[in-house]
């Protein structure tokens, strides 16, 4: 082996276990294990945009408030012609639902505030001239209160009983800048630039943002400028020029993304730290006019727009600094094998049945401890292209698959020592999803049987004593994924539809957003709320990707893209091990953890 002494100028410290809370960078060598470990730093993500849950009405230049996971939208219009819309929904983090229309439709105006006490000031309404009336929600109604100046394409920030109004057009460009008391708005000190449709935050009409913009000269606007309570200040530009540009944030901590001119304005997102402003990473759909504003600096939500059609995507930013995981090498398995059977904790799971390297299928059963793997007795029953459910190593249930015999239908509990032969499953097959978090309630759906019509769209529900037929999935196929429990779980890729995700409520399957990268011989674990899905097959993958409740992301990859692989876990701490690529088998071990910092094996060769 190689010598290490001297890294980082000093000895390398044997242990027999891991240390307990090393430190970021630490290097040791643990002698049980054979293996020189280092602890890598924290991981965070850079911030990124995914898919959120679409308006019910495509729209653009919307008012909105609220937070990305529990915002609202009211109103906007329809481009190139004179229709404005009055319609309001309400956001809960995966879709919208139609509540109380405003009272006066309109496009262009301005929102704030939160989901249950909202404010909605200015805008063009149909067929008529600029209009200042402003209406308030309390979460049931819109109300009407009373006015500010006449215009349209303004900024705000702020709350229903401390705001901020500011810019806009009617029809010249305008500096005009009121705060709101809660009953009543008062002009204060105008912007230094004249502008109109420009983004802007605020926390209270003490507080607020004003950025971008259309102004004359020089016409598409990077000046930013900062109110204190009293006085507007210039600060340092965006990078981008454009207008009909979004935020949310405060005025110290900001995100401004969308605007015209498409495409370049469009997908630009910048991030403001107080000072400056930083480009990060661009929207999806290029768009203008999106509802505004919703959200922190962190957590903002981009809501319709102009494309330049009204859309109704929705696109979400997990901001930079949230957790992000990262793949790291552990302990191989005792024996390579693919194609098994698996469930548990990244600490405490189970490895059994499968096809090893020579082909055939196994009755072998191997334990892992959050370090080793050890064989434990065997399966009652040589099969591969199994599936399996339970907590940990010593609570497991091996479902189905296929064997030397045949395709079976045979069903083994796991005690801890010993494998039983309990109730078959009602239909025989293979490569199916499974979800359960103990021995005695789960969920197996899909799979294949070649002599009874292919690819399977049945669903049966464990009891720990008997197989009850539910309602099927929407799509018949193999090889996917699962997640959750027998009454809330996660079916997702597979053969035939490899992006497709299906979501379980006890009674009915429906379909959600895709994967980002469809694959079947997909694995992962979680619930149906929160899972992770890795790996796959065609072609080897080591896409990795993490569900939200709503939505696919994706984040770090396998270090060995591969199918066929056993998987444990959830979304924050899991277990990918063995597999193909396509042959032979493998035996790697690969943990996910979410954050923090993540133990790596440098090498031992």
């Amino acid at each position: 082996m190689a010598t290490y002494l001297g890294t980082h100028g000093g000895r390398i410290q044997n242990y027999t276990t891991d240390p307990d809370n090393p430190n970021a960078g630490e290097v040791w060598y643990n002698d049980t294990a054979n293996t020189l470990k280092f602890q890598h730093p924290a991981t965070t993500s850079a911030g990124s945009w995914r898919t959120g849950g679409n308006l019910n009405t495509a729209r653009l230049a919307a008012g909105a408030a609220g937070t990305q996971t529990a915002a609202l939208v009211f109103g906007g219009g329809v481009a190139g012609t004179a229709t404005k819309k009055d319609e309001t929904e309400s956001y809960n983090g995966s879709s919208f639902s139609e509540v109380n229309d405003i009272n006066s439709a309109r496009s262009v105006a301005t929102g704030l505030g939160t989901q249950t006490a909202a404010l909605l000031a200015g805008g063009d309404p149909p067929n008529a001239a600029d209009t200042g009336e402003v209406e308030q929600w309390n979460g049931t109604n819109w109300t009407e209160v009373a006015d500010i100046t006449a215009r349209r394409q303004l900024a705000s920030g702020g709350t229903t009983t401390s705001a901020l109004a500011f810019g806009g057009d009617n029809p010249n460009l305008t500096g005009i800048t009121e705060s709101w008391n809660g009953s009543a708005w008062t002009e204060v000190a105008d912007l230094n630039t004249s502008r109109t449709a420009l983004g802007g935050v605020g926390a209270s009409n003490t507080s607020a943002l004003a950025f971008g913009g259309y102004y004359s000269p020089p016409g598409q606007g990077t000046v930013t400028e900062s109110w204190n309570g009293s006085a507007w200040t210039e600060l340092n530009d965006m990078n981008t020029g454009r207008h009909l540009v979004t935020g949310s944030g405060t005025a110290t901590a900001s995100l401004a993304f969308g605007g015209f001119p498409l495409p370049a304005g469009g997908t630009k997102t910048e991030e403001w730290n107080g000072s400056s402003w930083t480009e990060v990473a661009d929207l999806a759909t290029a768009r203008g006019t999106v509802g505004t504003p919703t959200g922190t600096s962190g957590a903002a939500a981009a809501i319709g727009g102009q494309t330049p059609s009204p859309t109704a995507v929705t696109e979400e930013w997990n901001g930079a600094g949230a957790p992000a995981g990262v793949w790291s090498t552990g302990n191989n398995m005792n024996t390579a094998v693919g194609l098994m059977g698996s469930n548990g904790t990244s600490t405490s799971a189970l490895a059994y049945g499968g096809q090893p390297s020579s082909g055939g299928a196994t009755t072998s059963t191997q334990a892992y401890n959050g370090t080793n793997w050890t064989e434990v007795n065997d399966l009652n029953t040589a099969r591969n292209q199994l599936s399996g459910a339970g907590t940990d190593s010593t609570n497991a249930l091996a479902i189905s698959g296929a064997g030397p015999t045949g395709i079976k239908a045979e069903v083994e509990s796991y005690n801890g020592t010993n494998w039983t032969e309990v109730n078959n499953v009602g239909s025989a097959r293979y490569l199916t999803g499974s979800a359960g978090t103990v021995n005695t309630a789960v969920l197996v759906f899909g799979g294949f049987n070649n002599p009874t019509g292919g690819n399977k769209n049945l669903t049966e529900s464990w009891n720990g004593s008997n197989w009850t037929e539910v309602a099927d999935l929407n799509t018949a196929r193999n090889g996917l994924g699962g997640a959750g429990s027998s009454t809330a779980a996660l079916g997702f890729g597979g053969a035939v539809s490899p992006a497709l995700t299906e979501l379980w409520n006890g009674s009915n399957w429906t379909e959600v957003a895709d994967l980002n990268t469809g694959r079947d011989r997909i694995k992962g674990g979680g619930t149906n709320s929160q899972a992770i899905g890795f790996g796959g097959q065609t072609a080897p993958r080591q896409q990795t990707e993490e569900w939200n409740g709503s939505s696919w992301s994706e984040t770090n990859d396998l270090n060995t893209g591969r199918g066929d692989m056993g998987s444990a876990g959830n979304n924050s701490a899991a277990l990918g091990f063995g597999g193909y690529s396509p042959v032979p088998a493998y035996a790697d071990t690969e943990l996910w953890t979410l954050g923090g910092t993540v133990t790596k094996t440098i090498s031992t060769d």
